[in-house]
């Protein structure tokens, strides 16, 4: 059996998912549905398959957590000093993985669909590797039951009726297309959804950039070669990234490759774009009503209610064809018709500055993380969860002051030259300009109430001394 590496594409913020979704903390890592986030469930659908990500700098230390609470602690992660499309991601991990065998057989997958059977999914990717001819690529395509907008479409070659071949040919691909072309695409009966999934050779992926991308092909090559180590990541050479030209790999590769085959998955898929696709994935009561966490309604038809928060309360009284989705911080409500329209929503929220529109309450950190309870002007109030072993950098601030309680485990603290053991219901004060640093050398979790009081509360007025993590 050949040996497949999965490619996984975790970039993208998923903003049609708003507010449960932000570029702070997109959908993939998210326990949207299944066991884990359909990050952790895109790194084992291959079973014991080691994983290659490609992911950002801003969620570098999320995906290799969430990697190792899945039990792929030898997955290499590859991080892209800025997002350029598809195709340059895809390139520098056929220029990684070539390096080290032409040969390889990439599997590239995004890291936020929805695979239910991944048995299914493993035993197609056998099929296709078996099937994978010198230079080819083959894309996957799903059976379409909608005509739906929100996908892109493969419209599949004359005489594939009776051939009986699991690779079939590709006659063209069309991009997400209105409502009117749906329609006749499913009446056609020719058109798969593309479901953004790829199988190549690495080597072969080079030989066919040199021919369609060669300068695309040179930088990528260039920013492989000078990628430096930083903690347990490969971080491409940003000076040669920033010239790579930014292109999607359909458009780039896909449109104008000469050997493309295409192989239909006949299992369960969503791409769990925009919430009405969340909603056909969920069980609703007998009105069409999808209700989530402490969510309730009365006389309601075809709603959907998701309380995000264990704490917090969303109710409905005669609605009908509505979709609410309440977080602390946040409240969307929408006609589920329009659900592709969050997006937009997003847009203005962002073009007004409001900070909900890419962050949420809870930020995540390397040593655990912090969600705000309550803030005004001269004041910030957050939990600090700190997970055994973690530790804050060596750091001080030049605008606010903090004031640490102790809720949960014990806290080990520099302040200036002095240090503490601190334990549940003790309290620390560190001043404007302080040196200081929190750690937890305990084996369970430490919790602190941290109280900020000054000017200003970015996260831009904090300078490191030293850092476990490799950010100072």
């Amino acid at each position: 059996m050949p040996t497949i590496t999965p490619v996984i594409l975790c970039g993208g913020s998923g903003e049609r998912l708003w507010p449960l979704s932000r570029k702070s903390y997109p959908k993939q890592f998210l326990d949207l549905i299944g066991e884990g986030s359909l990050f952790q469930q895109a790194a084992t659908r291959l079973g014991g398959a080691v994983p290659l990500v490609i992911t950002g700098d801003d969620y570098r230390f999320i995906a290799r957590q969430q990697l190792n609470e899945a039990g792929v602690d030898t997955a290499e992660v590859i991080i892209e000093p800025e997002g350029r499309n598809t195709a340059p991601a895809i390139l520098a991990a056929a220029c990684h993985l070539a390096g080290r065998d032409p040969q390889s057989i990439m599997m590239v997958m995004p890291s936020d669909h929805y695979i239910p059977d991944a048995g299914a999914f493993a035993a197609m990717a056998e099929t296709a590797a078996t099937h994978l001819e010198k230079g080819q690529i083959i894309c996957f395509g799903i059976t379409p039951d909608r005509p739906e907008t929100g996908y892109g479409y493969i419209r599949l070659g004359d005489g594939i009726d009776d051939s009986g071949e699991a690779i079939m040919p590709v006659a063209a691909f069309t991009e997400k297309p209105d409502a009117g072309t749906a329609e006749a695409f499913i009446k056609d009966g020719g058109y798969l959804w593309n479901a953004g999934i790829f199988m190549m050779r690495a080597g072969a992926l080079l030989d066919l950039a040199a021919e369609l991308q060669p300068e695309m092909l040179e930088v990528t090559r260039r920013a492989v070669a000078n990628s430096t180590r930083d903690l347990d990541f490969l971080r491409l050479d940003p000076a040669a990234w920033a010239d790579v030209p930014a292109e999607s790999f359909d458009y780039a590769f896909m449109e104008k490759a000469p050997l493309i085959g295409c192989m239909a998955f006949s299992g369960a898929w969503s791409d769990l774009g925009d919430w009405q696709a969340v909603a056909r994935e969920q069980e609703a009561d007998g009105a069409g009503n999808i209700l989530h966490g402490a969510a309730h309604q009365i006389d309601s038809e075809n709603t959907l209610l998701w309380a995000a928060k264990e704490s917090q309360v969303l109710t409905g009284i005669g609605l009908e064809n509505i979709m609410a989705v309440a977080m602390g911080d946040a409240v969307m409500v929408a006609d589920r018709a329009r659900a592709q329209d969050v997006k937009a929503v997003v847009a203005a929220l962002k073009e007004s500055g409001v900070d909900q529109a890419t962050r949420r309450e809870r930020e995540s950190r390397p040593w655990g993380w912090f969600e705000t309870i309550a803030r005004g002007e001269t004041f910030h109030a957050k939990i600090l969860h700190v997970d055994p072993g973690g530790r804050l950098s060596l750091q001080s601030h030049q605008h606010r002051s903090e004031h640490w309680v102790v809720v949960k485990g014990v806290a080990n603290v520099v302040r200036g030259d002095e240090e503490f053991v601190l334990q549940a219901n003790e309290s620390i004060y560190i001043h404007v300009g302080e040196k200081h640093q929190l750690r937890n050398e305990g084996s369970v979790e430490l919790e602190i109430i941290e109280v900020q009081t000054g000017s200003y509360f970015g996260e831009d007025d904090i300078e490191r001394y030293g850092d476990l993590y490799g950010r100072d």
